[in-house]
């Protein structure tokens, strides 16, 4: 499968055409070029980490199905994979790193007491290869959650437990924003809840917001680590009744100066969170997206470009705050070629970007202010059939990066060679 190169006359072409829409093609692809996407490392070894060890009894608040071959084993093969999903993206990204993910060469390390050096491998080997890292806490997959709390637990003792690691994460985070010199943003995802209906839910919600006081007591500058909060309607096992749910992390958000970050598989599935960006920004400095593709539930599907995922990118690009949201992806399939994951949903995350920074924006508002609601949506439904795909191209083809789905030689050559190999 081989596609052919975009020629300067074919892009030319493509670029008068927007150009009569009021569109700079050239602007659009240097704007591009300056977001970077926070990929994922839990796509490539199904959330399973590196802890090594050797416990039985852990919660299921993380669910990856398939048993694709060619699963990453260690770090090395986790980065040899990443490595070459990122030579098939174009333009420079982020890593985004969990808690579970550390290198302690074979030793139990407990999870409140991880420091920088479990993670001095990963900002070595991201030098030059990617634009940062950002970090979360694990608060999953470990005996002292299997109950369904964490840091609402009401046990002293595991409780501090997990603030112990939120402080532990945030020191990780702000020296990984020194040594790379881009802010890490530093997400706390905390799964706690009841399977079925909950007598008390407010001793629960103020144990949470009491521990997360705890954690960030320590105040970091924000140009080394941003700390966001992510909520959730519902988890496996915990369908009933989460803790941390949309209202409790936007009152906590707004009310002790943290980013909130809006996942698009953790919400009743009529919401959309491109609804919701332009009404939280009104408040919030910053805004963390983890970008997702629910199929029924929190399924954590491959994103793919629908017309959700186009109108998010949409929203960020009219928002004119693209420098204030951060764009995290979060999927999980263990049913498909891993690399081929990566490189499909990030890919899509991008050319939902260009499409909305080629959207002939200043036009529809134009007539949308002035009340002629029939230019609108003829001129959204004309700029659908634009020469998208040629200027697409054409940005891989600068990027040195694959035109087309020429990539996927690539993957099955490496599948062939390396997946196939592993047990």
């Amino acid at each position: 499968m081989k596609s052919e190169l975009i020629t300067e006359q074919q892009y030319q072409n493509a670029q008068e055409q927007y150009a009569n829409f009021g569109v700079d093609t050239n602007l659009a692809l240097k704007n591009l070029a300056s977001i970077p996407i926070s990929i994922h490392c839990w796509q490539g070894d199904d959330v399973a980490g590196f802890e090594n060890r050797n416990d039985t009894n852990v919660d299921s608040s993380i669910q990856t199905t398939g048993d694709y071959p060619g699963r990453a084993r260690n770090i090395e093969e986790l980065r040899k994979d990443f490595e070459l999903a990122l030579k098939l993206i174009p333009g420079k990204h982020r890593l985004n790193l969990h808690a579970s993910y550390l290198e302690n060469n074979g030793k139990a390390v407990a999870r409140n007491e991880i420091d920088i050096k479990h993670f001095a491998g990963w900002a070595d080997w991201g030098k030059g290869k990617i634009a940062g890292i950002d970090f979360n806490p694990t608060f999953f997959g470990h005996p002292k959650a299997i109950d369904g709390f964490t840091l609402s637990h009401p046990n002293k003792a595991i409780r501090q437990f997990w603030i112990e690691h939120g402080i532990a994460c945030r020191k990780i985070a702000a020296a990984f924003g020194k040594e790379f010199g881009t802010t890490t943003v530093n997400n706390f995802w905390v799964p706690d809840g009841f399977k079925d209906i909950p007598v008390d839910r407010y001793s629960p919600r103020a144990r949470l917001a009491d521990s997360l006081d705890t954690i960030f007591k320590e105040e970091y500058s924000q140009d080394l680590c941003l700390d966001s909060v992510e909520s959730k309607l519902f988890g496996v096992g915990l369908e009933s009744f989460t803790v941390g749910s949309h209202e409790f992390y936007m009152g906590y958000a707004m009310s002790r100066g943290k980013m909130l970050c809006l996942d698009s598989g953790h919400f009743h599935p009529t919401e959309m969170i491109s609804e919701k960006i332009s009404a939280l920004m009104q408040f919030l400095p910053e805004l963390l997206l983890h970008v997702s593709r629910p199929v029924r539930w929190d399924s954590d599907h491959v994103i793919i470009l629908n017309d959700e995922l186009i109108e998010i990118a949409c929203e960020i690009i009219r928002s004119g705050k693209i420098k204030n949201i951060h764009i995290g992806l979060d999927f999980f399939d263990a049913s498909i070629n891993r690399i081929a994951a990566w490189v499909i949903g990030t890919r899509n995350m991008i050319k939902a970007l260009l499409y909305a920074l080629l959207e002939p924006n200043q036009l529809l508002i134009e007539k949308e202010n002035s009340f002629d609601y029939t230019s609108r949506l003829a001129l959204k439904e004309e700029s659908k059939t634009m020469p998208f795909n040629v200027i697409w191209n054409y940005y891989c083809q600068q990027a040195e990066a694959p035109v087309g789905i020429e990539w996927l030689n690539t993957v099955k050559t490496y599948e062939k060679e390396i997946l196939s190999k592993r047990d």
